[in-house]
Order: structure tokens, then sequence, then C-alpha cells
């Protein structure tokens, strides 16, 4: 089997870059065997539950081994956590607008709302209570996947708690909690166990001082200073959140920019916006190593510089959980990066075992995960398939503004050689951007140049992860900027500019 390219999308996450997927030879071909009988998964991420589900509904027995709790990293430790504290950030960047709007916070009213030593003319601001925030991302963490498992129970999937490895096969080891192995027989595998953070050698996580992105949300007071090392999705999100709930802020960037891998304009502006918000950015420092003091930590860059602050949070990339997972004994082709190597089916290269998720390197978003659980399942049991493109994957950065990101990046269609158009509008002109006080954030559309199908589409703004939907169907089933600007829109709304912006791209027929 020889490579293939796959579809390029404008979201880079902070994730090392790894080969291509391999293509299959066919993908509406009969399974490899007659519809099994039991499928192992092991990994109860979205990936997991995600194909734990499709394989019941097709008619399987299904065991899911989880060692962590059911919903994996992306509900317990990354994506349900880090985007509720960043809900709560946002409120915090609301409320810094009230006084434009109109709106204040009297004394006589705070103090009749419970607060205390407020007398007449005395100047009340918002202010945060960490240990209340993070126990409250935690208990939501916690009942979403309690949710997971309930759903699974409900569809007769057995859950196992413990860590998997790949005997052979058809056997996985299951190691419990008291230490003791048991087997189970499989008809089928699926291996969907995520990805951890990436830690360097001379910065080690002690999960009070030097810290990774899941241990944030044991934190019971704001940092004084934070020092954020790596500027990409997860590094731009956390040091976003934190500048917003009122901690002094430093970024450090290896790039020249904050968010090297997005859209050029978003990237610019999101920058531009964290300093105003008093965030210091520091660009083209590598950071190298980090250490203890007596009540803070030090960050020695590369070139010899050193930053002080209260915490270090290091946010510099993900590693596959691969590792003793038994794949070379069971001979399970590995990429250099340690990601296990599938095709556009989610096979791997030893029959009858899949991989779906962030341990395979395709895109490490939760969506893709579930979607490649789901398309591993269908194809092992026989039903009908459609192999994983990556063409519609909508991406989403959550600072503030968002990021929303659909198709083909403009760099990517600039390397490709593409003929297209591009047209932009700022959401400042927008009525009711006006309405609600928002100034920051653009929609950004590609077009190809000669037939006007939308390639591709940037949108910066408030919830610009709902926003992208309307790109996202545009992009997925090749619509023309013309057919999107036919569709109505309602007045006022956000929504309203992306057809203005399609409207923009209409090119005039010639007789």
């Amino acid at each position: 089997m020889g490579p293939v390219t796959s579809e390029q999308t404008s979201a880079a996450p902070d994730q090392p870059q790894v080969p291509a997927v391999t293509a299959a030879s066919t993908v509406r071909d009969a399974p490899d065997d007659p519809p099994a009988g039991h499928v192992v998964i092991v990994g109860g991420g979205p990936g997991g539950y995600e194909a734990a589900l499709v394989a019941r509904r097709l008619g399987a027995r299904v065991t899911v081994v989880e060692r962590a709790g059911l919903g994996g990293a992306a509900v317990l430790t990354d994506v349900v956590p880090s985007k509720t504290l960043i809900a709560t950030a946002e409120w915090m960047t609301i409320a810094d607008r009230a006084p434009e709007l109109g709106i204040r916070l009297d004394a006589l009213a705070a103090v009749g709302a419970g607060a205390s030593g407020a007398g007449p003319g005395t100047a009340l601001r918002h202010s945060i209570d960490l240990r209340a925030v993070n126990a409250r991302v935690k208990a939501l963490a916690s009942a979403q996947s309690d949710d997971i498992r309930a759903r699974l129970a409900r569809e007769g999937v057995d859950v196992v708690t413990g860590t998997g490895r790949l005997l052979d096969p058809g056997r996985v080891a299951v190691t419990g909690e008291d230490g003791r192995e048991h087997e189970l027989a499989a008809d089928v595998v699926l291996l969907a166990t995520g990805a951890t953070p990436r830690v360097l050698p001379d910065a080690r996580p002690d999960g009070e001082r030097i810290l990774t992105w899941t241990e944030m949300y044991d934190l019971d007071e704001l940092p004084e200073r934070l020092v954020v090392v790596g500027s990409g999705v997860t590094g731009a999100e956390f040091a976003g959140a934190y500048t917003s709930l009122g901690a002094d802020v430093v970024l450090v960037s290896s790039r020249d920019r904050v968010l090297p891998g997005e859209d050029a304009d978003a990237a610019e502006l999101i920058e531009r916006i964290f300093t105003q918000r008093g965030m210091t950015v520091m660009s083209r420092s590598r950071a190298s190593a980090a250490r203890r003091t007596a009540d803070g930590v030090v960050v020695t860059l590369e070139d010899g510089r050193t930053v002080e602050g209260s915490h270090v949070l290091f946010a510099v990339g993900s590693v596959p959980t691969t590792r003793g997972l038994g794949l070379e004994e069971a001979g399970v082709r590995v990429t250099p990066s340690g990601h296990v190597e599938v095709d556009k089916v989610s096979r791997t290269n030893v029959r009858g075992v899949y991989a779906a998720g962030d341990c395979t390197g395709v895109l490490p978003l939760a969506s893709v995960a579930a979607t490649q659980g789901r398309i591993a399942m269908s194809h092992a049991l026989g039903d009908a398939v459609r192999p994983l493109s990556l063409r519609g994957i909508s991406a989403n950065i959550f600072t503030a503004p968002e990021i929303a990101t659909v198709g083909l990046s403009e760099a990517r269609l600039r390397e490709t050689g593409t003929h297209y158009r591009t047209s932009t509008l700022p959401l400042s002109r927008n009525p009711r951007a006006k309405m609600l006080g928002v100034r920051d954030g653009f929609v950004k559309i590609f077009a190809h140049a000669g037939t006007g199908t939308i390639l591709g589409a940037v949108v910066v703004g408030p919830r610009a992860s709902e926003s992208i939907f309307p790109l996202t169907l545009a992009v997925t089933h090749r619509l023309t900027a013309d057919q999107v600007a036919e569709a109505s829109t309602v007045y006022p709304s956000m929504s309203g500019t992306i057809a203005e912006v399609a409207r923009m791209l209409h090119q005039r027929a010639i007789d």
C-alpha cells in the first residue's frame, strides 16, 4: 500500500506532524471476516464509546476497557474541563464590556446581594473564586462521564475497569486495579487509547507549580503570574482564559506569532487582543527547562534568558498513548512518532485490528476520533461505510473571540496553486454585533475562481463554533458562494455577515 496525501484543514492543534493516512486497497470490500461476535475496545474516549454504540446497534457483543473513566481525556482532563473553564472566563470578558452597554454595579445593589463592607460610592468589580470554578469544572466532567457510562449500560455494553494490552489479533489482556490480569477473546479489536501531554526532560510536572493542562483544575487560587509555554491551540486557549480570569500571563512562543498554524489574519487579531488585555507575548522564544523556586518557578529559554512566574503551564503538544499496548508484539505498524498507522476506514495492517482517535495522529479532534470509531465498526461488522474525509471537518479554537475553520486554509490553497477568490467582512459592521458590543472578528470565505465552489472558511467572533456550521455544510456538499448567498438569514443576526460575504463572491455572468 502506498501513501496518499490526506485532506488538509486550517486547524492545527498542538500535535506533532505524522505521516498521512495510508490508502486501503478498497473500502467497499467485504469485512475481513463475517460479522464479529465480540468486539473489544481499548479506550473509552470519543473514539471508543461511539464505536461501542455502533457495534451494539449492529448486533455485536461489546466490551470497553477503560482505566481512567468513560469519556477518556476528552471528557475528564481535556475538552470538557478546558471549555468549561473558558466559558467561565468568557463571562468575565462579557462583564468587562458592561459599562459601555450602560450597565453598572451599584454598591447598594451589591450589598443587597450579600456583599459586605461596601459603602456609598464604593467601586465594586467582579472577581473569581478559582476553587469554586475548578470544583464546578470537575463536577461537570464527572457528570458527563457518568452520562456516558449510563448510556453504554442501557445499550448493553460491558465496561471493564483496567488497562488493556494487545496479545494478538484475537486476544486482549486486561490488568485490573488490583493488579490481576485476565484475557478477553475478541473477533475485532479497536484501539482508542488517545494521547497524553508531551513533557520536556528538564521541566517535569510536579502538579503544583510546573503543570500540564490536565493538572490546571487542581489549583485553588488564581496564579499570580502564569507562564504559558506553547502558543498553539492549547496554549492560546489557556493563556487567554487565565488573562480573562485576572491572572498576569506571559505566553512563550517559539514561533513568530501566536497560533502559527492558523489563518494569519485570525492569529494576528488574537495576538493583538491578547496584548490589549495585558498579556505579555514573547515570540521566537523557545523554553528548554523549568525549576521550582521558594515561591514560584523560573523558566529557562534556549538563548539563556529566564522568565519568572508563580506557576508555569507547558502546552507543547501531545504524544500518543501507545507504549506498552503490545503493538510491536502483535505486528501492528506504528509511525516514527509512535502513532498507530491506519487507513481511511480505520484498519491497521493487522487483520481484525482497528484504531481510532489521537493514537492514530490523523487529526486530534474529538469529532474526528468519534467518526473514526464509527467508521471502524461499520466496516468491521459489514455495514455500509463511507471512508474518512477531512474535507468537511470543522475545528474551533476557544479563545475570546473564538476562531472556527473549515475546509482548506488560505496557506494550503496557495501551496497547491489553487485558483481561488476570497472575501472578508469585519463583524464590527454587523448590526447584531453592534447591539452586543462586539467589535472584534470577521468572516472570510475562499471560493474556487472558476466554479465558485466554497473551498474553505474562517469565522472569528463570539460563538464562532456555532456560526461555522452553515459553511461546514457548504464545504461538505460543495455548494457555491451563490447558493449560500441565496439562503435567507434572520435580520439582525451574526449569520447575516456570512451571507453578505458570500454575495461579495458573486461573479457577474458576461455574455
